[in-house]
């Protein structure tokens, strides 16, 4: 029997369900995590620098190189662990450090991250965090940490995973630079679960930054499209104006259309990509199960109150253009409806002006012909009265008799000819004159 074929990616899509395990974290420890992005086409950057900063960092310890075109790693760094992942925008850096530091949230946390490495890295820093995982022994003493180490307007604090852990943070940045997580985990918890509390942590501060940045595109983006739709506007209005000029119109209206298409495709990535971020952010504060503790806003309710307002204002606007760019191609429709209609009526003018000069035309050809007949007929009547004179002796005539006889029989005779031979044209198909 012969073996069945595999398709050539079936082992590679399916180690990549495996490929990023969440660490396993023992309390109490902390982590720094470090977020990096370029700052324009980040999608489209060079994925082997990466590699090479990635690499840089294993060098100075000693430890071992991922493998050529790997998006994650996860190994020993020192007495450290470091976790290392690739996405599509930007790269993310977790130091996992056994124990925690005397002051909570000590800016010397972050020096794990050598300082000449941070200022050869390849992009800019999206977002930086210190988290600090310890035991729950009384939560009396929760509450004065979450006073102490958080602004109390905007503080976010829930149990999650059914109790098993009490999580708390305000998404404000520090003065050291960096976002602030606390995870108080019962002693019971398990350490690949402490992990993933941690890496949901670090996951949902980072989609949030990212996601922002399709906010602050389109407020970047309303001054433009006001004055553009107050355009529009107008340009619609005017297309109901008689006195309106078409063409000038319908080239602003095409300027305006090329504009906004423009809008369109160098946002719609970052919107798109927005609206994916923001997905990641609900699914990911889904799966921690959060309860309330002690009467406080969970992360769930923080992001509604602050992050939700800011993604519906990244939808609108998306719509905003959408629908903007849908009432320009309906008016240059509309405009071009217009000019078809007025440039039918300038045709139809003009054929009734060739209608008139034709007749004119031909008023003046009969005219002409009248004039023809009488110079024709002097010709003629000479002609003949020459021919006619030697008989003028012979019949008793005098030669303005035999002038005054073949006159009249001339000229009726020249205005037959002439007649018949503009009949003959008249009715003589096209192609034989």
């Amino acid at each position: 029997m012969a073996p069945i074929q595999d398709h050539p990616l079936r082992y590679k899509l399916a180690n990549e369900l495996h490929a990023r395990p969440f660490p396993t974290l023992e309390a109490p420890c902390h982590a720094a995590y470090l977020a990096i992005k370029q700052p324009h086409d980040a999608a489209g950057r060079d994925r082997e620098a990466d590699l090479a900063h990635l690499t840089a960092l294993l060098d100075r310890f000693g430890a071992k190189h991922p493998q050529p075109g790997a998006t994650h790693y996860f190994g020993d760094l020192g007495k450290h662990k470091l976790k290392w992942e690739q996405h599509t925008e930007f790269v993310t850096y977790t130091i996992f450090v056994d124990g925690v530091a005397e002051k909570p949230f000590d800016p010397d946390s972050f020096k794990v991250f050598p300082e000449d490495w941070l200022d050869e890295m390849p992009g800019t820093r999206v977002t930086s965090a210190l988290i600090r995982v310890n035991v729950i022994r009384d939560e009396d003493e929760i509450q004065s940490d979450i006073a102490e180490w958080f602004v109390p307007e905007s503080v976010a604090a829930s149990r999650v995973l059914d109790d098993a852990a009490i999580v708390a943070g305000d998404f404000r940045i520090d003065t050291g630079g960096h976002m602030r997580f606390a995870v108080y985990v019962r002693p019971e918890t398990g350490a690949r679960r402490v992990g993933r509390i941690v890496q949901r942590l670090c996951e949902i501060e980072t989609y949030k930054t990212v996601s922002m940045l399709g906010f602050a595109r389109a407020r970047e983006m309303s001054p433009r499209m006001a004055e553009i739709d107050t355009d529009l506007t107008r340009i619609v209005g005017d297309t109901c104006a008689a006195e309106v000029q078409s063409d000038a119109t319908l080239k602003a209206l095409l300027n305006i259309s090329s504009e906004l298409e423009n809008l369109i495709a160098t946002s719609s990535f970052r919107f798109g990509a927005t609206g994916a971020y923001e997905a990641l952010v609900e699914q990911r504060i889904k799966v921690l199960r959060e309860t309330r503790f002690k009467g406080r806003q969970t992360l769930a309710e923080f992001m509604t109150r602050r992050f939700d307002p800011a993604m519906r204002t990244v939808k609108a606007t998306e719509q905003r253009l959408q629908s903007m760019a849908a009432a320009s191609i309906r008016a240059g429709e509309l405009l071009r409806t217009q000019v078809d209609v007025d440039r039918q009526a300038q045709n139809q003018r003009l054929l009734e002006s060739m209608d008139t000069r034709a007749a004119l035309q031909l008023r003046l050809q009969k005219t002409v012909e009248g004039l023809s007949v009488v110079a024709i007929s002097y010709y003629a009547v000479n002609l003949a009265s020459y021919l006619a004179y030697p008989l003028s002796e012979p019949m008793g005539l005098s030669k303005g008799m035999v002038t005054a006889i073949l006159t009249l029989p001339v000229v009726l005779g020249v205005w037959l000819l002439v007649h018949r031979i503009r009949e003959s044209m008249e009715h003589a198909p096209e192609g034989d004159l």
